[in-house]
């Protein structure tokens, strides 16, 4: 059977038998392997506790990121500080935290923490159910913690106003899911046939391809898509964040997608754009760890200077990476203070040597860090 011969490819007659060119893909593979062992080599310097923290900051984008790919705003502080409390890395005071971002981490983790733990039905409804503690998304309320039931029609990804929805995609009907399952759950837990790399875009592709849940597809694939990095990567401990590449070219992982799942089995042009998506997001954790880096020679220098809580939360959000342009007026609401209080805090660090007012125009005086702190008593 062609592909002319059936809309998607769940509809092939020899469905699904997965197939692609392993040479054509030998190249994109042998890179990503290249840049992951730079990023390792680097990391294998450093340290356990900034690796903890490579991986900390890893591990927030990938939370944030794989909810902001379908339109949902976590808070950062709160994604952070749930991690921090899990996995026992201090970051001085935490954040507090909301059922909804506690189940997406606890997902995430358990994705990548547990990556050698076979992939049961039960262990899908809990991610599920941990996504949506109330059993609504949104407004409307949905089947947590089981498969679809396609009681409403079937499963479709659309877009546009209603009455002018274009249908993107067309999932398998309910009634096929437990077959469809079985199959996939017994290649996702079985001996690996394809290079493991490969394997995790197939495990990504596979589920989103067979949308289970009324909800969470995308986020539950990126996560089994993790699991199976973490395997291939032989660690639990996450350094590069894919869901955050894929948020960075959101619009070339819903083309692709499209196009795979209207054209055959042979999957050679989605691996190939998954391992080139993925080599980006290990030179992207390079960029990560220098900033890892960069936090801990600031702390370094600064030691045995006393600066007082507020200070303190404030250097830590402008080395995270500040939203925007800190002003006095930003720091006394984030710090919770005076304007009085805020300029004092910041004249203090201005005097100091750590902060320097911005050469960038606007309408406030906003401050950045001084990369290049003049103190004596700190040389």
């Amino acid at each position: 059977m062609n592909s002319g011969d059936y809309k998607y490819i769940w509809q092939a007659g020899d469905w699904p038998n997965w197939h692609f060119d392993l040479a054509a893909l030998a190249g994109p593979m042998a890179e990503v392997s290249r840049a992951q062992g730079l990023l390792l080599g680097r990391l294998a310097d450093v340290g356990m506790a900034l690796r903890d923290q490579a991986s900390l900051a890893a591990l927030t984008e990938d939370v944030v990121k794989t909810s902001e790919i379908e339109g949902e705003q976590l808070n950062v502080e709160s994604v952070r500080s749930s991690i921090a409390r899990k996995l026992g890395v201090d970051i001085g005071a935490l954040a507090p935290v909301d059922r909804h971002v506690e189940g997406v981490v606890e997902m995430v983790l358990d994705a990548t923490a547990n990556c050698d733990a076979s992939v049961s039905r039960e262990r899908l409804f809990g991610w599920h159910a941990a996504l949506f503690p109330t059993g609504y998304s949104g407004l409307a309320m949905i089947k947590v913690g089981g498969w679809r039931d396609d009681a409403n029609g079937p499963m479709q990804v659309v877009s546009g106003p209603i009455g002018r929805q274009r249908v993107y995609f067309e999932a398998p009907p309910a009634d096929r899911l437990e077959a469809e399952i079985s199959h996939f759950l017994d290649w996702l837990n079985g001996p690996a046939n394809e290079p493991p790399l490969l394997k995790a875009g197939l495990g990504h592709l596979w589920f989103v391809t067979l949308h289970p849940f009324d909800d969470a597809n995308g986020r539950i694939a990126r996560a089994i898509g993790d699991l199976l990095l973490a395997r291939a990567d032989g660690s639990p401990q996450r350094l590069y964040s894919l869901s955050a590449q894929i948020q960075r070219e959101r619009k070339a992982y819903y083309d692709i997608l499209e196009r795979t799942q209207k054209k055959s089995l042979d999957v050679t042009e989605w691996l190939g754009w998954f391992l080139d998506t993925l080599h980006r997001a290990v030179d992207q954790a390079q960029h990560t760890l220098d900033a890892v880096l960069a936090k801990a020679r600031f702390w370094q220098h600064w030691a045995t200077t006393p600066l007082n809580e507020r200070q303190v939360k404030l250097l830590n959000k402008l080395l995270d990476g500040f939203d925007g342009k800190l002003t006095s007026s930003k720091w006394a609401a984030i710090a919770k203070c005076s304007s009085d209080t805020a300029l004092r805090d910041i004249n203090d660090l201005l005097a100091l040597g750590v902060l320097r007012k911005s050469h960038a125009g606007g309408r406030s005086t906003n401050y950045v860090l001084d990369e290049h702190p003049t103190g004596s008593e700190h040389e």
